[in-house]
């Protein structure tokens, strides 16, 4: 039973509060700034009200070059980013569902070995791998591509262990139901897992989409032709200027434009983001 307190639901409440503040507070700047001219932050103080410029400076980083350094309009390198979250994402999903199927229904030699192999490369993270990665991709002239963004990131450990973990919970018998009404391999796996494994889909879709949206070290990497720059690392070139004014307007208004994809694919998915990671019925 729980008491009814009003001192205690007060401090509650006072903390949850505070905690919403201290997360909004940077936004709410990051939205007033990007309304003020570029020297206001110069002047020794933080606007925290509108001001007048926002028409200009959301016009301007949409459609026109971004400015310190990136010569490209933030939509293109919006589509950028979108191309490689969602090359990723799904690249993932479709190789960790195939592996996944693949070592938990059918029998061949090593397959125990081929999964703690697969489980294994959790150790080596993207920094590890990186050069040799990168020499690949270079080999294979897939520098300044859609490609080169997402290939070299579409396989997951963790995506083929969470699969795997999901098609092992099956019930036996809903095989030898399949098998016995003559459903082979491939339907078993689009008609039967698929719609069963939706939920887990969902919730990976969203994890994997803002790994992707959000990677820097990659992209710096192998783009140099700013029209395959991605939003996330243009950010980091806008900010470091050798030269003249940081136009720290420009640079809010990209940040807030940055946040609203992912922000909108978890409110857009967030019931079964949540059901897939919590409800284990199948």
């Amino acid at each position: 039973m729980i008491e009814n307190r009003p001192w205690l639901t007060f401090i509650s409440h006072s903390v949850l509060i505070l905690g919403i503040i201290a997360v909004a507070l940077p936004i709410w700047v990051a939205v007033v700034a990007s309304t003020h001219p570029a020297d206001a932050f110069g002047q020794g103080s933080v606007p925290l009200w509108f001001g007048n410029y926002a028409t200009e400076t959301w016009q301007t980083v949409l459609f026109s070059a971004a400015g310190n350094g990136v010569d490209v309009p933030v939509w293109k390198m919006m589509f950028n980013s979108l191309v490689m979250a969602l090359g990723i994402a799904f690249g993932k999903i479709v190789i960790s569902l195939i592996s996944a199927y693949a070592i938990v229904f059918f029998r061949f030699p090593f397959r125990s070995l081929c999964f703690w192999l697969i489980f294994m490369t959790l150790m080596l993270p993207v920094e590890v791998r990186i050069l040799p990665t990168y020499e690949v991709v270079a080999k294979l002239n897939l520098l300044n591509s859609y490609t080169g963004l997402a290939l070299p990131l579409i396989a997951s450990a963790t995506a083929t262990f969470l699969f795997r973990q999901a098609f092992m919970a099956m019930p036996g018998e809903l095989v030898e139901a399949a098998r016995m009404d003559g459903a082979g391999p491939i339907r078993f796996f689009f008609d039967i897992l698929l719609p069963l494994t939706r939920t887990n889909i969902a919730a990976l879709f969203v994890i994997l989409f803002i790994y992707g949206w959000n990677q820097y070290l990659w992209p710096l990497l192998i783009t140099t032709d700013d029209a395959y720059y991605t939003l996330v690392m243009s950010i980091k070139r806008m900010v470091s200027v050798a030269d003249g004014a940081i136009e720290w307007n420009s640079i809010m208004a990209t940040t807030i434009l940055a946040m609203l994809p992912p922000v909108a694919v978890v409110i857009g998915m967030q019931k079964m983001f949540v059901k897939g990671l919590v409800d284990s019925e199948k």
